[in-house]
């Protein structure tokens, strides 16, 4: 089970205050007594000003009884009776200030639907954040300080995530349970770990370092008081540490960290191809000695894999000499790379590996016309569609060839949301009409009818419903 807190091209160099000379790590054994009694603190005291405590408060509609959904008692007391009321709460958790005008990276799950947030320094000062990023792929966030005016915040260096190896000492800050800043210290357990949370580019660090609900968006240190790791999440059964916690490595929190300090959008390269792990059946008939790599399962027409000569059956093995283990870790080390680059992609094919260079892009962007709003007088009022590609599809999970429109906004409280009608679902009829692309749906659902026939997808189902006009 996981716990997830809280509680209840060159890309541009960040603008950090100017730091401290860092001496070059060396790894050693300690040998001696004294070397034993070396102490943390001049770590700790150097970057705790960098890791903040961050409050969000979300406003959550609450029934009053707990008989609200029940028809009789609606009936009988009357609807109003049973309104929802709004409720306040709030949850905790952990940032890292990455910029010294104060841009502070955190997790997503921290501030997620929160209509107020701020953040409180290590010295008791707090100040309200607006919320600059929020990326669901990788599960972080970046908020900026409103009002920084004369104010120069302690930020913290990012490391080169790679080269951690397993058995490094590392640090854990942030506040656990709202006690309060605390450091935790362990080794590095593992790298590359997949499988922990649902984001799209799984690569955690996993440490043996406490960590804690609150410590989410908190920092992973190493021994030069570099940061590592975005601490994200814990695996328990009790909700408590029980030594294995993971972490978003550096290298790809310094992404969203760039496009937060920036004011520019998150941009990443696209592969265009669907992939699976190598397990030891197919390495098997591929006559690999060990399972690993991402299986090519199917590329997308034109897409630069296709571009580049990949095709199904092919095995990536490794990319810029990075071992690839499976899809997440390619996706990872892709994600890192700078668009407008090349990169070097070890294949194996037919039982013999080449290096194939690729082209680092991003998917194609849409048509001004591929993205729709209903308005006006219409039973679809209040919903934004986009019509399905094949870089859009492959992030829903759908066929290259899928068609039809997909819903990516619906307006609280319009008709469209009245209906029914969901994120993600895809809307493939209606009534008689087939929708290939979001000019014919804003043609058809602008117009009057007694009643409407849709047809969509939801959930992998192709499902029909009849609602009024």
């Amino acid at each position: 089970m996981l716990a997830l807190s809280p509680w209840n091209g060159t890309p541009p160099a960040l603008a950090q205050a100017e730091p401290a000379a860092v001496p070059e790590l060396q790894r050693a054994v300690p040998r001696s007594d004294a070397e034993i009694t070396l102490s943390f603190a001049p770590i700790v005291q150097a970057v705790s000003p960098s890791v903040v405590n961050v409050y969000a408060t979300r406003v959550e509609q609450q029934a009053a009884s707990p008989f609200a959904n029940d028809p009789f008692f609606s009936r009988f007391f009357g609807e109003q009776y049973f309104q929802s009321r709004p409720r306040q709460s709030q949850s905790l958790g952990s940032g890292v200030i990455v910029d010294a005008a104060g841009v502070i990276l955190t997790n997503r799950h921290v501030i997620e639907g929160a209509t107020d947030v701020r953040i409180a320094l290590s010295d008791g000062r707090e100040f309200a954040v607006d919320i600059v990023i929020e990326d669901a792929d990788t599960d972080l966030a970046v908020l900026r300080v409103r009002d920084a005016e004369g104010v120069e915040f302690a930020a913290m260096q990012f490391a080169d995530s790679d080269n951690l190896l397993v058995g490094d000492l590392v640090l854990a800050i942030g506040n656990p349970f709202g006690v309060g800043q605390t450091v935790t210290s362990g080794i590095v357990s593992a790298l590359a770990r997949t499988g922990v949370e649902a984001t799209d580019y799984e690569f955690f660090i996993q440490t043996d370092a406490a960590i804690n609900p609150g410590n989410s968006g908190g920092a992973l240190v190493d021994m030069a008081g570099r940061l590592v790791g975005i601490n994200t999440a814990i695996y328990s059964q009790t909700g408590g540490s029980v030594g294995i916690g993971f972490a978003i490595p550096a290298n790809m929190a310094r992404l969203v960290a760039e496009a937060g300090v920036t004011g520019g959008a998150i941009v990443r390269p696209w592969f265009g191809a669907k992939m699976q792990a190598v397990n030891s059946d197919i390495a098997a008939s591929l006559g690999m000695t060990a399972p690993h790599g991402a299986l090519i399962t199917e590329t997308a027409p034109g897409g630069p894999a296709e571009r580049a000569g990949f095709q199904s059956g092919d095995v990536i093995l490794s990319i810029d000499g990075y071992r690839v283990d499976d899809p997440s870790a390619f996706n990872f080390r892709l994600a890192t790379r700078a668009v407008g680059e090349t990169a070097q992609l070890e294949r194996l094919r037919g039982g013999a590996t080449d290096t194939i260079t690729l082209a680092v892009e991003t998917a194609p962007q849409p048509a001004e016309n591929a993205t729709v709003t209903i308005e006006g007088n219409s039973r679809f009022a209040g919903v934004t569609v986009r019509q399905l590609d094949p870089a859009l599809a492959e992030s829903k999970g759908l066929p290259y060839d899928a068609t039809g429109v997909i819903v990516t906004a619906i307006e609280p409280g319009s008709e469209a949301e009245a209906m029914g009608l969901n994120i993600d679902d895809v809307i493939l009829q209606l009534n008689d009409t087939v929708i290939a692309d979001a000019q014919k749906f804003l043609q058809t659902a602008s117009q009057r009818v007694r009643t409407w026939q849709i047809i969509l997808q939801r959930d992998g189902r192709v499902s029909r419903a009849i609602v009024s006009g």
